[in-house]
């Protein structure tokens, strides 16, 4: 009788702690660095491969296959578009152009983009508008890295908290 309760429950405590262990976790991680040498922000962002593309197909309606074989010139062109529109950057108020360089698969499983803003002098301010995804899902949070002027900061974005002033 007593074996009877006790596997019941210890199948349904094992059920229950498991379904903590699946939860999908929603995250970006981004890496701003001012490069003064340089006059430079150098952007790094890593970003799931299959969060992008569900996100991108929300916004423009259209399937895309960014980070995988199956992706074409438009889907790179798109993840372009969506990154300019949802990552900005404002040094001293001013909005700045930021140039896309180049993307890769890492770990099969997270794309790496790689941007930056030239012509950047010493600055006071650095806004930071990070959106990433969170349109998508109301769970993605973006931490973002930002090293600057010898000092090292960090910035949560979330759905309620997509926009950051920095100052030096």
């Amino acid at each position: 009788m007593k074996n009877r309760l006790i596997y019941p429950l210890i199948g349904i405590l094992f059920l229950s702690l498991s379904a903590f262990a699946f939860h999908k976790f929603y995250m970006g991680v981004f890496q701003v660095n001012y490069a003064s040498e340089k006059k430079m922000i150098q952007i790094t962002s890593r970003i799931f491969v299959d969060d992008l593309n569900k996100g991108l197909e929300k916004k423009y309606h259209k399937k895309t296959f960014v980070g995988t074989d199956k992706e074409t010139p438009e889907d790179v062109e798109l993840l372009k578009k969506y990154l300019a529109e949802n990552f900005i950057i404002k040094v001293n108020g001013q909005s700045k152009a930021i140039t896309f360089l180049s993307k890769e698969v890492e770990s099969d499983d997270v794309l790496v983009c790689y941007s930056r803003i030239k012509d950047i002098d010493k600055f006071k301010t650095l806004e930071i508008l990070n959106s990433i995804l969170v349109d998508w899902n109301a769970e993605q949070q973006n931490i973002t890295h930002i090293s600057a002027f010898g000092t090292k900061k960090s910035v949560l974005f979330t759905e309620s908290s997509r926009k950051e002033v920095l100052k030096y």
